[in-house]
Formats: C-alpha cells, sequence, structure tokens
C-alpha cells in the first residue's frame, strides 16, 4: 500500500457492523444475512417433529431485515419448538422422584425417629429417678448405724424403744418359757400372773449363780439380729449375762423395772427388752444365766427374734 491508499478495502469493509453507522452506508455497507439482523446468527429452530436426530439439520428460513419475528401468544405452543419427548429416541416422558420422596410427594425431615429418641430419654430419666428414690440401706446396714456398737456388746433399753415386729419377722422363731433348756436351779412356774408365754408358764429360780437358760434356734442368713427378751421383775433392777454361740456378751442384759411396778408386785413387773447380737446362718445358741456380779432376780418370759439391729 501507498500513503493515502488503504487497500482494496476499507475499515467499513471489514467492520460487520459497518452498516450500522452513516459513513459505512455511504460506502455500501450491507447488513449480513442470518436470523433476527444479527450477523453471523443462525436460526436453529425446528418445526414440531421436523427435526430427525441422525441427519443433517436443514436450514430454517430467516426473517427478513428489519421485520420483528412471529411472536408466540402466551399460553399457545409453539410451532418451532419439539419437546424431547415426542421426538424418537428422545429423553423419556417419566420423571423420577427426588430421593426420599414417597408417593410422589418429597417427605420433610425425619421426625418419627426424633420422637422416638426423645421418648426414649425420657424414659431413662424417669427409670433413674424411681430407682433413686426408691433405693435404700438394707435393714442391717440402717439399724447398725443406730445401735453404734460394735456386735460383740450386748444392748439393752426400755420397752418404750423396743420395735414391733413385721411381716417378715413373723417368720423368724419365738420361743415360751417352757420351751427352753433350764440349768441350775432354773424351773418352770405359772403363780404369778401376767406372762404372755403360753399357759402363763415363765421361768423361776433364776436368783442363782449357775442358773441358766439356752435356746438353740436357726435363722435363714448371717448377719444382725435383735434378741427380745420378755421377762418380770418385783419392782428392782436385775442382770443376766448374755451367751451368744459361746461368746459371752461385754454387756450384761439388763432386765430393769421398766414398767415401774412396785417394789415386791410381781403381776405389775411384766416388761421387755432387747439386744443387738450377730447370728450365723443355721443353728445357733442363746444363753441366759445368772453369773457372779448379777443381780438375778427376775422371772423369764419368752424370747423372739427380728432381722437387724432395730429398736
Amino acid at each position: 500500500m501507498t500513503p493515502g491508499n488503504n487497500g482494496a478495502s476499507t475499515p467499513e469493509d471489514d467492520d460487520p457492523f459497518g452498516y450500522l453507522y452513516a459513513d459505512g452506508q455511504a460506502n455500501g455497507a450491507q447488513p449480513p444475512s442470518g436470523g433476527y439482523g444479527y450477523p453471523g446468527s443462525v436460526n436453529r429452530v425446528r418445526a414440531v417433529g421436523q427435526r430427525q436426530y441422525g441427519q443433517p439439520a436443514a436450514q430454517a428460513p430467516t426473517a427478513a431485515y428489519g421485520q420483528v419475528p412471529h411472536q408466540q401468544a402466551y399460553g399457545q405452543p409453539n410451532a418451532h419448538y419439539a419437546a424431547p419427548e415426542t421426538v424418537p429416541g428422545g429423553t423419556p416422558t417419566t420423571r423420577q422422584a427426588p430421593v426420599g420422596a414417597g408417593g410422589g410427594r418429597g417427605r420433610g425431615p425425619n421426625t418419627k425417629g426424633l420422637l422416638i429418641g426423645a421418648i426414649a430419654v425420657v424414659a431413662a430419666v424417669v427409670i433413674g429417678i424411681g430407682i433413686a428414690m426408691t433405693g435404700g440401706n438394707s435393714d442391717g446396714s440402717k439399724n447398725g448405724a443406730q445401735a453404734g456398737s460394735s456386735p460383740s456388746s450386748a444392748q439393752s433399753t426400755s420397752p418404750s424403744q423396743s420395735a414391733s415386729q413385721s411381716a417378715d419377722d413373723t417368720k423368724l422363731p419365738t420361743i415360751d418359757a417352757k420351751a427352753l433348756r433350764l440349768e441350775g436351779t432354773a424351773t418352770t412356774a405359772s403363780d404369778v400372773k401376767g406372762a404372755s408365754a403360753g399357759g402363763g408358764v415363765y421361768v423361776a429360780g433364776f436368783n442363782n449363780v449357775g442358773a441358766a437358760v439356752t435356746w438353740s434356734v436357726d435363722v435363714p442368713s448371717t448377719g444382725k439380729y435383735t434378741l427380745h427378751t420378755g421377762y418380770g421383775v418385783p419392782g428392782v433392777d436385775a442382770t443376766a449375762t448374755l451367751t451368744v454361740n459361746g461368746t459371752p456378751q461385754t454387756t450384761p442384759l439388763k432386765l430393769k423395772n421398766w414398767a415401774q411396778a412396785p417394789q415386791g408386785d410381781w403381776e405389775k413387773g411384766w416388761t421387755k427388752t432387747y439386744n443387738y447380737i450377730q447370728l450365723n446362718k443355721g443353728t445357733n445358741t442363746v444363753r441366759i444365766s445368772c453369773e457372779q456380779g448379777n443381780q438375778c432376780n427376775a422371772y423369764l418370759d419368752q424370747l423372739w427374734l427380728t432381722k437387724g439391729w432395730s429398736n
């Protein structure tokens, strides 16, 4: 090219959009052929059923330059659109339900599982509270804490502190005076009224050293028991020695005048006391005797056991 000569073609000829400018139109720039007046545009719209897969697509007529393409009315089918499912080999018409859907409808969160989990937690808490409320020490540990002494120490107190027999205690043995094994000067009598033993029989002649009564008793388990003694005194206190399975207890059996009977009044002197002892499962020997240092002026009425150390 030479100065002032831009060549055979001008920028307007190279510019595909030159026809849009006044100078381009003056130089004869023409809009390019194509769809809707845009250069290089391709109209690939096909009438329904016209497109055939696997064959070359036919060139559909394009709208003339400056004309507005046909507008489809809303709600009416488009003649240039073929739904994929209407074309052979097209996309299947069946819609797949989303994951977790049932009956063609989506499902929300699994609230049933959450509800079951919440109920299980509440049930566990309620059970734990029930166990804590109903739990407690056994009779043995509870009564042992109240006793506050070792099994080797005999306990004795007033009948006002003696506990009544429970339903479980009725299964433990009770013995009347006439069924006890007697030693020394001990004998049975029934002259004084008020004894609780069968026939009003009690053990007399106990106020001599060497006099004794022995009870061979069977218990279902090893543990703590309370020995209850029914007796009578003539308005004065008495004592005796308690021996369990050959071992004398360190504290005497206290036969006090808990009935507050006048001195010499045997009939009003009937009362009871209790002692804490330890027994073994099976047969045990309980012995009450008058030894040196005891004041043994008393009648013995009944003996019975309760489970644990209770007062």
